[in-house]
C-alpha cells in the first residue's frame, strides 16, 4: 500500500516566514525559505511517502472571491521580498524531487482535498496532510490524517473534538456558524465557536441548527434568523472543492 504526503505549502512557509521577528526584507525573507526547504525534508525523513503533494496557492482572484469579493480582505498580504523568491524555492523543490503544484482560481485546500479525497476512494493507503488549517480538519473524517509539523503531534478525531467541540464531520458547519477570521469568512455576528458547536451538538448539522432557528426564542434564535443567508454563503466559502482538475498523474507524484 501507498503513502500520500499533501503538504500546504505556504502553510509552511508563512509559518516559519513570521516564526522569525527579524525585520522584513530579503534576508529574514532567504532565511525564511532555506528553513522551510529544511521542513520539507523533515517531513519526507518523518513520513517515509511513496507520493507526495506539494500544493501551493496560485494567488489572484478564486472562486472564493467571486462568491464573497471580501474574501481574504483583511489578510496580511505576503512581504514582496518573499513573494518574489517562491520561484527559486519551487525549483528547490524541484531539485529533491517534488512536483510543486498550484492551479489558478482555487486555493491549495482545494488541490489537497480533491487529491486526498481521490487517493482514499481508490484505496491507495494512508492521506496524511501537513497543515494547521481548520477546513483541513474535516478531511479526517473520511480517513485522512492531520499532521502539525511545527508542533510534532498527529491531529485526530478525539484532537478536534477537544480543540472544537465537534467531531470532525462537523467542522465545515462550525465554520460556517462562528465564521472564519483568517479568512475573512463572516458565519453568524456575534456567534462564536463554543457557541456554534453547543448549536451542533444540540441540533446535529447546520441545517438543522438553522431550521431550528425559527422557533428559538433568545438572541441566539435572532442572530441565526437575522443571518441566514450570510451563514449559507459562509457553508459555501468554507466548504473544499473535491473536484479539482489537478493535471498530474499519480505516478508523477511519486517521490523515489
Amino acid at each position: 500500500m501507498g503513502k500520500l504526503l499533501a503538504i500546504d505549502g505556504l502553510n509552511i512557509v508563512r509559518r516559519v516566514y513570521e516564526a522569525n521577528d527579524d525585520e522584513d526584507g530579503p534576508e529574514k525573507a532567504a532565511r525564511a525559505l532555506r528553513n522551510s526547504l529544511a521542513s520539507f525534508r523533515k517531513l519526507l525523513d518523518t513520513h517515509r511517502p511513496t507520493h507526495v503533494l506539494a500544493a501551493f496557492d496560485a494567488g489572484g482572484v478564486t472562486w472564493r472571491h467571486v462568491l464573497y469579493p471580501q474574501y481574504r480582505a483583511e489578510r496580511k498580504e505576503m512581504h514582496s521580498a518573499l513573494k518574489e523568491r517562491l520561484p527559486d524555492f519551487c525549483q528547490q523543490l524541484q531539485s529533491i524531487g517534488l512536483l510543486p503544484l498550484s492551479i489558478p482560481e482555487v486555493e491549495a485546500d482545494d488541490v489537497i482535498a480533491t487529491a486526498v479525497m481521490r487517493w482514499l476512494h481508490e484505496g491507495r493507503g494512508e492521506a496524511i496532510i501537513a497543515s494547521n488549517d481548520k477546513d483541513l480538519h474535516g478531511l479526517i473524517a473520511h480517513g485522512a490524517q492531520i499532521w502539525d509539523h511545527f508542533k510534532a503531534e498527529w491531529h485526530d478525531r478525539e484532537w478536534v473534538e477537544a480543540k472544537f467541540g465537534v467531531p470532525p464531520e462537523l467542522m465545515r458547519d462550525l465554520l460556517a456558524l462562528a465564521g472564519d477570521a483568517s479568512d475573512g469568512v463572516p458565519g453568524v455576528a456575534n456567534v462564536g465557536a463554543k457557541t456554534a458547536a453547543k448549536l451542533l451538538r444540540s441540533y446535529g448539522s447546520f441545517d438543522a441548527v438553522m431550521a431550528g432557528a425559527g422557533i428559538l426564542l433568545n438572541p441566539t434564535g435572532a442572530k441565526l434568523r437575522k443571518d441566514a443567508e450570510q451563514a449559507r454563503l459562509s457553508r459555501q466559502l468554507v466548504s473544499l472543492k473535491t473536484d479539482v482538475s489537478l493535471g498530474v498523474t499519480w505516478n508523477k507524484l511519486r517521490f523515489q
